[in-house]
């Protein structure tokens, strides 16, 4: 049995994701900050709750006690993620981002990422075929946001795609340190959640695509990768 992590899971593409592994024969950990809303989540989905705040040290050392209690860990998905947001629905632009809002952003979106693999490590390197699969975004690409002819390239926000560029290089030096391990970054697309204040144009079943397939990577699979559901993509 294949014991997966989702941080972030309590709705949104790790729901999702949670409900397709699932279905799959996964034994899958819903990982919430919100105690009550994660252990709705995985009632519903017939899921295991553990409480993990990926901007807490004592929270995630606490979540990676617990499943190493219950007999380890096989796939880790590092979810979470938050994108700053104007009252219209905007995003803080060149001319207006701050320093703060730079820093809350990584503090989820990449400090997060690292506290996770710093805490999960061990019991990955226990796993006979250890995943990690990093939630990265399309804006992450250094390629297509200085493309004039790409569609990200319009995209005038700064945190959160920098905030992707970072956990894509996450991904190429984990993959180096751990080659037995397959660590990939992927992109779910665009897609109607509450990050983007529902304003994708994907269905969560959609985007959790490429999530749920890099989860169930084999061990001779690709690693230090970055895919959308067609294929690999630029840095």
């Amino acid at each position: 049995m294949t014991t997966t992590l989702i941080t972030g899971a309590n709705k949104g593409l790790g729901f999702e994701t949670a409900r397709r592994l699932i279905a799959a024969g996964h034994t899958v950990y819903v990982g919430a900050r919100d105690a009550e809303r994660g252990r709705r989540a995985a009632d519903e989905l017939g899921a295991r709750f553990v409480r993990l705040d990926v901007t807490d040290d004592a929270s995630v050392e606490a979540a990676a006690k617990t499943l190493d209690a219950a007999g380890g860990l096989d796939v880790l998905i590092n979810n979470a993620g938050i994108e700053t947001r104007t009252e219209d629905n905007g995003v803080p632009v060149a001319a207006t981002v701050t320093a703060d809002q730079m820093r809350a952003t990584f503090e989820t979106n990449v400090f997060g990422v690292v506290r996770v693999l710093h805490a999960f490590l061990p019991l990955l390197q226990r796993s006979a075929a250890p995943v990690v699969v990093n939630v990265s975004s399309g804006l992450g690409s250094l390629t297509h946001l200085s493309d004039p002819d790409h569609p990200a390239h319009f995209y005038p926000g700064i945190a959160y795609p920098t905030s992707k560029t970072a956990v894509n290089m996450l991904t190429v030096q984990f993959a180096k340190a751990f080659p037995a391990m397959r660590i990939n970054s992927v992109e779910p697309g665009f897609t109607k959640t509450d990050l983007n204040g529902n304003t994708g144009t994907q269905t969560v079943a959609e985007g959790a695509e490429i999530i749920v397939r890099m989860a169930q990577v084999a061990p001779d699979g690709p690693t230090g990768g970055y895919f959308d559901a067609k294929g690999p993509l630029p840095w």
